[in-house]
């Protein structure tokens, strides 16, 4: 039985025997507000089906063939197909309807299902909101969940049209691909939608609060929606979003030589979202936590308006051509963040000019770390079937694929590179494609030969490691220079071979002047093979840094020379651009979780130059990484004093950073989640009353929850305390606060409570479920956690069968033990993944956390020997 996975070899002969032509689905959603907050079903269902109905007309290539259409639902009523009615008990089993003897040329097919809404964020989600009692539904189907809404051949290269007929209740609103009609007798009748795949198509529906605008263009009018829950609607600034999406409209349009495809432009902010956005025809669904109900720091609007951005260009690369097969998705997803990010760089008024500088220290650490683990593979994976690609959303897909992505704009020239790309969509526009049509063409563009490029860098996986060679005469004249490059050894349990790749780079000379590193010379280059010369740099004087891989054209990670090394560590905070910065403290951080800087020399480093550090998402994520590597990479006997050295350090840097500052905020936050002695409990008691003030502080909703748990944690804040703020905030929101914080109690009694809502019961939906482990695992509480190491192993594989997949992944990944850091959790890991016999998947993701508790032995082991 194929349960609900696909493969790729059924798909490709699903796609040789089928041109499906039109979708026509009505559903019947008028019941979606009665029952309060349902209790949640089975297989993740939130409790209550609706009636689905769906005609599809499709033509095949052979008389008599044999073939299936997908559907996920706990009945089926009618399968008719031709006119003849089929056995529905007898056709439809697992996630299919066998479709026998099917005729040559056109074919119908009628299905009448009862589907279930979901309580997980996949299919159709089904939300209450505490504040107005109301519903609220959204549909979330890549990658393979439009079955759990309406029978579809779900699969990206069957595109189609899609017309939706909607009943909802009186006064909700009904928001699909195609733009709203009016409602009669409360049934909304949209237009076809163009050829699209299943995955992009989307219905959100509820009394959702709207704000409408237009972006126009050459006498084109694009209508603009954006909409979230009324309870929100106070804090929505849909002047900021306008303001993000028309940039992206001007700046897209003129890159991509393309219109823009779709009818109208929703973009609608949804509640318990699992990702950060998706992608729907005309209809983007955003995790509503980005309309933001207190002060946030600039890297929080930064992140946001590179989600819009992301978005919006998914409406031509991806839903206006389409990959065919899910191996592609990393060109995807890769496309939509380099062209992104481009646009914050490069767009004229941009707000964030400086974007390269924060994906160099989020977006690529991310990558590093994906890529030295043993589950890391090529950017273009192979994906056999739908399991594969499930946990494939990961560093390598979106990271490393932009990170290369931005090498292949260098390598062929950002000009060459986009004429490329607007005759792909005129070639192909509503269409599927493979890696090979966007390759050719740009090798058209740009005279590039890329095969050996593409073979290099996309179908081999790991990571170079790029080193200055250099020597200096008694006059500190360079007398030689070269690039070496490693490839070093893939770790343990990873398929493929080591490679050395071609890279284009910058090399930066920096000098000090007036104590500030500032940038004197810079050479572009092609690095390939072992050892590459750079004769520009003989005869000049040494400078006082030499930067590989300035401006972060490649993907690869790199050294210092000992010279530049030690002014670089006397002056990170002394460089006048922020990008280099940002590839040095990223260096740093590399080099500290591959155990080459001990944890305490890198809390030492960061504190000599983060009070330098003007850009404040790289303040932030230096916040996050000390953290880590103090609670996972510093020797265990001395991990108490690098923590109490930081926490007073933050409160410094709190007390003395500009009143109402985003620094000032993001040190609160950084004192807050580390606040440890009497005394600094006390200031988070205080702030949290009212009795104690830092000025120009404004501690506002979210950061009186980030106090509570911190309080909640280390035993300050019980559940009178957790009670009374949740009555303050009593919204979808502060419940999930305050079942973080309640799981976060250092008691033996709350613990057990939060592991039972968990593991042993599946009732609590997504966003409730993520919020309890996170309160659950707390770095301060190793010993009261240490239990729950064989209570995870004896439950991890019957959670795995039994939840959905999202649900799974959450607590297969959220309760690995990763803070028992010690051979006897790699034995225990072993012995499972041993006598288990567990799914690839399932592996892959216990083979992840693995390769965590092994990294942080050896980091630890740096940290007491230094």
């Amino acid at each position: 039985m194929p349960g609900t996975n696909l493969t790729r070899d059924e798909a490709q002969e699903r796609a040789r025997l089928l041109t499906v032509d039109a979708y026509e689905i009505e559903l019947d959603l008028s019941g979606a507000q009665e029952g309060g907050a349902a209790a949640p079903g089975e297989d993740g269902s939130a409790g209550g089906t609706y009636r689905s109905v769906t005609t599809v007309r499709f033509d095949v290539a052979e008389a008599g063939a044999d073939s299936f259409i997908d559907l996920v639902a706990p009945a089926v009523h009618e399968v008719v197909l031709n006119g003849e009615a089929l056995d529905a008990g007898a056709v439809f089993k697992d996630s299919r309807i066998a479709l026998a003897g099917l005729r040559a040329g056109r074919n119908e097919l009628r299905v009448v299902a009862d589907c279930a809404y979901t309580n997980t964020g996949e299919g159709l989600h089904r939300f209450v909101d505490p504040v107005d009692q109301q519903a609220y539904l959204y549909t979330q189907f890549e990658v393979p969940d439009a079955r759990r809404v309406f029978a579809s051949f779900e699969q990206p290269d069957l595109k189609a049209t899609f017309q939706f007929t909607v009943k909802a209740p009186e006064g909700w609103t009904v928001i699909s691909n195609s733009p709203t009609p009016e409602p009669s007798d409360n049934i909304w009748r949209f237009e076809p939608t163009p050829r699209i795949s299943t995955y992009i198509t989307a219905l959100i529906v509820g009394p959702y609060h709207s704000v409408h605008s237009t972006y126009e263009k050459d006498g084109r009018t694009v209508p603009l929606g954006i909409y979230c829950r009324p309870s929100l609607a106070e804090h929505l600034d849909a002047d900021e979003i306008f303001a993000v999406t028309r940039q992206g409209f001007e700046w897209f349009q003129e890159k991509f030589d393309y219109a823009y495809p779709f009818a109208k432009y929703d973009q609608l902010f949804v509640p318990e979202f699992n990702a950060g956005a998706m992608e729907n025809a005309g209809a983007v669904t955003i995790r509503d936590q980005y309309v933001f109900r207190s002060k946030v720091t600039d890297a929080a609007y930064e992140v946001r308006a590179e989600t819009i951005l992301h978005e919006l260009a998914h409406m031509w690369f991806g839903d206006l051509v389409t990959m065919e097969w899910w191996n592609d998705l990393w060109l995807n997803e890769s496309f939509a963040t380099y062209t992104s990010i481009a646009c914050q760089a490069y767009a004229p008024g941009s707000k964030w000019p400086h974007s390269w500088t924060t994906f160099a220290n989020s977006m690529k650490t991310w990558a590093y770390r994906q890529d030295q683990l043993p589950s890391t593979h090529p950017i273009m994976a192979e994906i056999n079937d739908l399991d594969d690609v499930l946990v494939n959303f990961d560093g390598i897909t979106y990271a490393k694929g932009a990170s290369v992505l931005k090498q292949l704009v260098a390598y062929v020239g950002r000009d060459e590179f986009f004429q490329g790309v607007q005759a792909y969509f005129k070639a192909h526009a509503y269409k599927n494609t493979r890696l090979s049509d966007l390759l050719s063409a740009l090798e058209k563009t740009s005279g590039r030969d890329l095969k050996t490029w593409s073979k290099k860098w996309l179908e081999t996986a790991g990571i170079n490691i790029l080193r200055p060679e250099i020597e200096v005469d008694g006059a500190g004249v360079i007398t030689s220079f070269a690039v070496k490059q490693e490839a070093p050894a893939l770790p343990a349990g990873a398929k493929g071979e080591p490679v050395l790749r071609p890279h284009r780079i910058a090399i930066g000379a920096y000098e000090l002047r007036d104590g500030k590193l500032v940038r004197t010379e810079r050479i572009e280059l092609d690095v390939d093979g072992a050892l590459t010369p750079v004769p520009q740099l003989v005869g000049k004087e040494r400078p006082a840094v030499l930067l590989l891989n300035d401006d972060d054209l490649s993907y690869a990670k790199v050294r210092l020379d000992e010279e530049s090394l030690k002014v670089v560590t006397e002056h990170l905070g002394d460089f006048t651009e922020s990008l280099p910065r940002a590839l040095s403290w990223a260096s740093a951080w590399d080099m500290t979780r591959d155990a080459e800087l001990p944890a305490r020399d890198y809390l030492s480093l960061v504190l000599s130059g983060i009070g330098k550090e003007s850009d404040i998402g790289v303040v932030q994520s230096l916040h996050r990484q000390v953290k880590l590597a103090l609670d996972l990479y510093a020797a265990p006997e001395w991990r108490e004093t690098g923590l109490t050295t930081w926490t007073a350090a933050a409160l410094e840097q709190l007390r003395a950073a500009e009143p109402g500052s985003d620094h000032q905020l993001a040190w609160a936050r950084a004192f807050a989640a580390s606040a440890r002695t009497d005394a600094q409990l006390d200031l988070l008691q205080g702030l949290l009353d009212g009795t104690e003030e830092i000025s120009g502080l404004a501690v506002d909703t979210e950061l009186r929850w980030s106090l509570l748990q911190r309080l909640a944690a280390t035993g300050r804040a019980d559940e009178k305390a957790i009670a009374a703020e949740l009555e303050r905030d009593k919204t979808s929101a502060g419940e999930r606060h305050a079942a973080t914080a309640r799981a976060a109690r250092p008691t033996a009694e709350a613990k057990a409570e939060a592991w039972a809502s968990v593991v042993e019961s599946d009732k609590l939906p997504n966003s409730l479920q993520e919020a309890v482990i996170g309160g659950f695992v707390q770095p301060d509480q190793r010993e009261l956690l240490a239990p729950y190491t064989e209570k995870y192993f004896a439950a991890v594989k019957d959670i795995w069968n039994s939840r959905s997949h999202e649900m799974a992944q959450q607590i297969v990944v959220g309760h690995y033990p990763a803070l028992q850091v010690s051979q006897e959790t790699l034995d225990t890991t072993d012995a499972w993944l041993a006598s288990s016999e567990p799914t690839p998947a399932l592996r892959r993701l216990m083979t992840e956390s693995r390769a965590g508790i092994e990294r942080a032995l050896k980091a630890q082991r740096a940290d007491a020997a230094s």
